[in-house]
């Protein structure tokens, strides 16, 4: 099954090179009467946001975007201006403006409008931490996108030695640098994590890597990476369920496998999730933090697991009696959990089991 997990994921990323043309010129686009009243959204439901209107949106890698006001259901798709049907992520900014992120780059809903957003022409590094900007996976492997409102910078990751001999050895590899996830923490520093290189922090000022062996894989295969960062109530941030990490601005010795100062310390956490020796449950795909600080994950296939810092509680999530993939947990404005799955449509959390929604 892990190997099942693995060749789903090195199968679903974005490509190596995109095609930008659709982006150098502005496009305001008038929206079509799109499909309403529609049955409830597809199968294939990966990103779940709701708006500071309450609005729910549910974004696929497949058939587009859907947007859910409690009665009707609205579907959106390239023929309504989307630059692809494959949505990645889903933002709004301070001023409300919903922001559409999809495998051929971003664009924004103003109303019944798509403007697509494109990059700037701007040559040179413009990573900058500044209050106010939106930072998005970039259609580009090994880059990220930073939106500070007038200009969308498509900046690359600083090479690091590690990442450098890694494609040395594996030329034919994925892009070591390729980016799946962001994170703006409680202090307001923004953490990816990569396909390979395990995690890094930007703080306006450095990038801060963690190059751990339960974060980094660096073998020939295909890798889970990190898909999901959180940092818990105590301030800790998990990457995987083996370890979390205490970060800090103060660099220290760790005395054993540390070349340099490291900014964090390295503490030992759940492990397997299932509670199993050798069990493959230490990695997830998704993780979020309930209204009491409890903490979910989402695994691909062995359902959702609750911690209350104490003990783990499993939720298993089947169909017909069988566990099916999946992949997005959010929580939404009222607390309530929600599920997005590869196969399954959306389950939402009922206060004993992820269930079927059908609206």
């Amino acid at each position: 099954m892990l190997l099942l997990l693995l060749l789903f994921l090195s199968c679903t990323l974005p490509q190596e090179s995109t095609n930008f043309d659709f982006f150098f010129t502005e496009k305001s686009i008038e929206i079509p009467p799109a499909e309403k009243n529609r049955h409830f959204p597809g199968d294939n439901i990966m990103v779940i946001f709701q708006d500071s209107k309450n609005t729910y949106w549910f974004g696929s890698w497949e058939d587009g975007l859907y947007r859910y006001e409690g009665k009707s259901l609205t579907h959106f798709t390239t023929k309504n201006g989307l630059p692809s049907n494959r949505v990645e992520e889903i933002k709004e900014d301070h001023l409300g403006n919903l922001y559409v992120n999809t495998s051929q780059g971003l664009c924004r809903l103003d109303g019944n409008r798509f403007s697509a957003i494109p990059e700037s022409t701007i040559l040179y590094s413009e990573w900058k931490l500044q209050k106010g900007d939106l930072w998005f996976k970039s259609p580009k492997n090994g880059f990220v996108y930073r939106y500070d409102g007038r200009e969308l910078f498509n900046l690359k990751v600083p090479k690091i030695d590690v990442g450098e001999e890694y494609i040395k050895r594996h030329p034919s590899v994925l892009n070591p640098y390729a980016i799946y996830c962001n994170y703006t923490d409680s202090r307001g520093n923004i953490w990816f994590g990569t396909a390979a290189l395990g995690t890094f922090r930007y703080n306006g000022t450095t990038f801060d890597w963690i190059l751990e062996e339960d974060v980094t894989e660096m073998h020939d295969g295909p890798s889970n990476g990190v898909r999901s960062i959180i940092e818990d109530k105590d301030g800790c941030f998990w990457f995987n369920a083996n370890f979390k990490y205490k970060v800090s601005d103060i660099r220290v010795h760790h005395g054993h496998k540390s070349k340099s100062p490291a900014f964090y310390d390295r503490i030992q956490s759940v492990g397997s999730l299932d509670g199993k020796k050798h069990s493959d449950v230490d990695e997830y795909l998704s993780v979020t933090k309930d209204n009491a600080g409890n903490l979910w994950f989402a695994t691909y296939t062995k359902g959702v697991y609750k911690y209350d810092g104490k003990a783990v509680t499993h939720y298993p999530v089947q169909v017909d009696g069988r566990n099916i993939h999946l992949f997005y947990l959010y929580r939404d404005n009222a607390g309530t959990l929600w599920l997005g799955t590869h196969e399954n449509g959306i389950h939402r959390f009922n206060g004993q089991s992820f269930i079927p929604f059908k609206g």
